[in-house]
């Protein structure tokens, strides 16, 4: 932390009984690509304080794993815009807002701009032109990237601006418990209160293991996705839809979460569940071939385009193929490719099969779907504001409309930096407009949690995994989200009434936030009366002349 902003911090520091209040002018919570883009965005006015946080470190963002890419129109000469905003449309069965397709797609030139000053690094050929892959819905090679290991680069380039940048007081493991409104002055806030206005947060203190209270004039939530309520997921543990949850505790509006992606190649190694350990889409791209473990391929009974099928029909594939033959995976195979080559291109997917005891470019790769990206989340309009005033959100737990029912293959990243651009220019331009709120009182942190509470909150979060994986897949039924829905209204009751008696630790917080995550997405399951997208139903099974103008 620089020490221009430490002294920001240390003056407007309170002395509140056991916590403190800070006040910030911007508060984020969230510290991937993000949360990152927005605070170095309103940092270069060189007029604001910004405080941003994160539950655990910076290294430890989602956006660190992602693999394969980042998507935007770079080479004329063959892409354009309208091919990637139809590509987009078809991944997302027609069910994206077209404006934030058009938003983000003309826009993703100038954030890959915005990135590369920032320090980002993508891959080049020796022309310099940038050396560009292809993933599986795109219709031309436009995956910019930075070997297997995208996501990382990315987040090394951003935190190393964010940490040298004298504006942002970055602060790590500090988690958000609950954002503050007319709720916490006594006023009685429902769904259909107008005028839901944000006051910050309160955050808990790693040091001091109390709440403390973050005053902010705009709010940014940017805590990522959802994936860690699943028994098996590509994403970190701390992947628990913290800010989906807090927001819609408060009242705001959340869509579309009953289109959660599976990504269909996960690497099978049963050690390793959260998180388990992604095969890019790239290496389809590349020209994998989907095969069961006796070598024989069975994506031509699915789609016309093979292994290069959008993701939510490769999983439903894969996962149909697991039942038929009783097995727990599939296989993906690039045998057939240059060994120097895969090696050059899939360095990390190369050392950590070979860690496995498998070399991929001799044998085949044990692939299964699990759960990895939530496409909808906190609704937002062009602007990243949430309909809770003073509010935005940006990046994988906002809903911006782009996905619609499946996000395309490296949408989210440039997404996250066309999204965290727009909420910048727009909370800049009011900032100016709002003032602390003075009134809100401080959060009540008596109890104790024993041991046996800590054991108990353990299984629980075990058995949200088992209920979402089982219940609420990649295949549905009306019956299965009945079951999940009474499951998880029982482990609400029970955690909601040892909330109210014990003090507020972060693993009861985010126990609280993955069954109100998992609540979502099954209620909002249970309300698609139709196969669209992600959300697959035996009981309204998807007909070929629903959409003629997608591709089967």
């Amino acid at each position: 932390m620089s020490q221009k902003s430490s002294n920001f911090a240390a003056d407007l520091a309170g002395d509140r009984p056991g916590s403190m209040i800070r006040k910030y002018d911007f508060l984020i919570i969230g510290g991937g690509v993000a949360g990152m883009s927005y605070a170095l965005q309103i940092a270069r006015t060189e007029r604001y304080r910004i405080a941003l946080c994160c539950k655990t470190t910076l290294e430890e963002a989602n956006t660190a794993k992602a693999q394969g890419g980042i998507a935007s129109v770079t080479n004329l000469a063959v892409d354009d815009f309208d091919k990637h905003i139809h590509d987009t449309m078809v991944a997302g069965d027609w069910l994206s807002d077209p404006q934030a397709v058009e938003q983000v797609v003309r826009n993703a030139p100038q954030a890959i701009r915005e990135l590369v000053a920032w320090g980002v690094n993508f891959d080049k050929k020796e022309d310099g032109s940038f050396d560009l892959h292809r993933e599986g819905g795109h219709s031309e090679f436009r995956i910019l990237h930075h070997a297997d290991d995208t996501g990382a680069e990315i987040q090394r380039g951003l935190m190393e601006a964010v940490r040298r940048n004298p504006y942002i007081d970055v602060l790590e493991n500090h988690f958000a418990v609950e954002i503050i409104t007319q709720h916490h002055l006594g006023m009685r806030v429902t769904r259909r209160t107008p005028d839901i206005e944000c006051y910050g947060a309160y955050v808990l203190n790693p040091e001091t293991g109390k709440i403390d209270t973050f005053l902010s004039r705009v709010t940014l939530m940017a805590t990522g996705g959802t994936g860690a309520v699943y028994a098996t997921t590509t994403n970190p543990e701390i992947a628990t839809g913290d800010g989906i949850a807090m927001v819609y505790r408060a009242k705001g509006m959340v869509k579309d979460m009953e289109f959660v992606q599976f990504h269909p190649t996960s690497l099978f190694n049963p050690q390793e569940t959260h998180p388990a350990y992604l095969i890019t889409e790239a290496m389809r791209g590349y020209g994998g071939i989907l095969r069961l473990p006796n070598g024989e391929e069975f994506m031509q009974k699915y789609d016309p385009r093979l292994s290069l099928a959008p993701r939510d029909i490769v999983a439903r594939a894969i996962d149909n193929e697991m039942k038929i033959h009783a097995i727990d995976h599939v296989c993906l195979d690039v045998t057939h490719k240059d060994p120097e080559e895969t090696k050059h291109h899939f360095p990390n997917i190369y050392a950590k099969c070979l860690s496995i005891g498998i070399d991929i470019t001799k044998e085949y790769i044990p692939v299964a779907p699990c759960a990895h990206y939530m496409c909808g989340g906190i609704k937002v309009d062009l602007d990243g504001q949430s309909s809770i005033h003073r509010l935005y959100a940006v990046g994988e737990c906002s809903c911006t409309g782009l996905h619609g029912g499946n996000r395309l293959a490296s949408n989210s990243l440039i997404e996250a930096v066309v999204y965290a651009d727009a909420a910048a220019r727009h909370s800049l331009s009011v900032v100016d407009k709002y003032d602390w709120n003075e009134a809100v009182p401080e959060w009540n942190d008596e109890g104790t949690l024993s041991n046996e509470e800590r054991v108990l909150i353990a299984q629980d979060v075990r058995e949200v995994g088992q209920i979402m994986s089982t219940y609420v897949g990649i295949v549905r039924s009306d019956l299965r989200l009945r079951r999940a829905w009474e499951r998880l209204d029982l482990l609400y009751e029970e955690t909601e009434d040892l909330f109210k008696r014990v003090k507020a630790t972060r693993d009861i917080c985010e126990l609280r936030n993955m069954i109100n995550v998992g609540y979502l997405i099954t209620r909002q399951a249970m309300e698609r009366k139709e196969s669209r997208g992600l959300h697959y139903s035996i009981d309204y099974p998807k007909q070929e002349s629903d959409h003629p103008q997608e591709v089967w």
